[in-house]
């Protein structure tokens, strides 16, 4: 590579250092709802803030009868609009595939957006607590867009987690993205 190719791809990449310097994406509500607390409860489900620019959330599901598998996962992003309208996805996915990496590059983007922080990395079947430790908002920022081109505005990413044909939870984040 010579010293032109250089100059130019750090020319590049200092560019789109200064256009995600410019945007930004915050989370601003996590709710997590147990629907079968004899199958499974959160011991915590929060954001935190360490500083104005960083800000991250946490959660962790308690599973009461191990092991789990089989599960899909409804995810949909909705953008909020007087009221909450669908914007580009609602889909359905075996979650035990999903973790084995046998589905389509839109749902291995969608799990790649929490597998570094979780502990959700490895095929079914699950026999302990499920663990989000710490993600923070500026990695989702940076994972998205380099995705895909996403329009500014107050988004909910909704996830129903569904165990052997009935859904055991529900977990929403509210996301601004500016």
């Amino acid at each position: 590579m010579n010293f032109q190719n250089i100059a130019f791809v750090t020319l590049v990449d200092l560019c789109i250092l200064n256009l995600l310097e410019g945007r930004g994406l915050d989370f601003t509500n996590v709710k997590c709802t147990s629907l079968d607390k004899t199958f499974s409860d959160f011991g915590y489900c929060y954001l935190k803030a360490e500083n104005r620019t960083y800000k991250h959330l946490s959660l962790r599901v308690i599973l009461y009868k191990p092991p789990v598998n089989q599960f899909k996962v409804n995810l949909a992003l909705y953008k909020r609009s007087n009221g909450l309208s669908p914007v580009s996805f609602n889909l359905t996915v075996d979650g035990c595939k999903m973790i084995s990496g046998h589905q389509s590059p839109w749902v291995n983007f969608l799990f790649s957006l929490f597998t570094e922080h979780s502990n959700i990395n490895h095929s079914c079947p699950y026999n302990h607590d499920i663990i989000v430790d710490k993600l923070p908002a500026h990695f989702i920022l940076q994972k998205f867009t380099s995705f895909l081109p996403f329009p500014e505005g107050d988004y909910v990413f909704s996830s129903n987690w569904i165990a052997y044909g009935i859904n055991r939870a529900n977990v929403r984040v509210h996301i601004s993205y500016t």
